[in-house]
């Protein structure tokens, strides 16, 4: 005699926030692009939703366009975009730890869940000074070059 096995019991969904194309994300991807789209779809929240997130694409997209008006070196160009890209990647961590930790502690405040926030958005902040001293060492000298060839 044949027992009919039941599928194992739906876990406990959370309410959907970006889409439902997202249902199966827990599962391993299929292939590369839908790894990628995955990526995408975390770049994407970040930017709809995270106002530093925007903040941080524009400063990144003025360094690297005014150091190719100013004809810097490859090699200049290559750091202040590696820098921003450091930014840039730690925005995201930020954003998703944020997320896991709203999810963990729900509405309720915890002192843990703060110190995690707080180090977080610290990180970013010390990524994002450091892009700017790197940004400032290589963008300003051909700047105010330019700036007295005018005058």
């Amino acid at each position: 005699m044949s027992q009919k096995v039941s599928p194992p019991p739906t876990p406990n969904r959370l309410p959907t926030l970006v889409t439902n194309e997202r249902e199966l994300s827990w599962q391993v991807a299929a292939n590369l692009f839908i790894s990628f789209k995955y990526a995408w779809a975390g770049i994407s929240y970040s930017f709809q939703t995270q106002r530093n997130f925007r903040i941080h694409v524009s400063v990144c997209a003025l360094a690297i366009g005014l150091s190719l008006f100013l004809h810097l070196q490859a090699v200049e160009i290559a750091i202040i975009g590696i820098t921003s890209g450091l930014v840039l990647a730690l925005e995201l961590l930020n954003t998703a730890l944020e997320s896991l930790v709203d999810l963990t502690v729900k509405q309720t405040y915890h002192e843990l869940a703060k110190v995690a926030k707080d180090c977080a958005a610290g990180a970013v902040l010390v990524s994002a000074l450091v892009a700017l001293l790197v940004a400032a060492m290589l963008l300003l000298p051909p700047l105010i070059t330019l700036i007295k060839s005018a005058f």
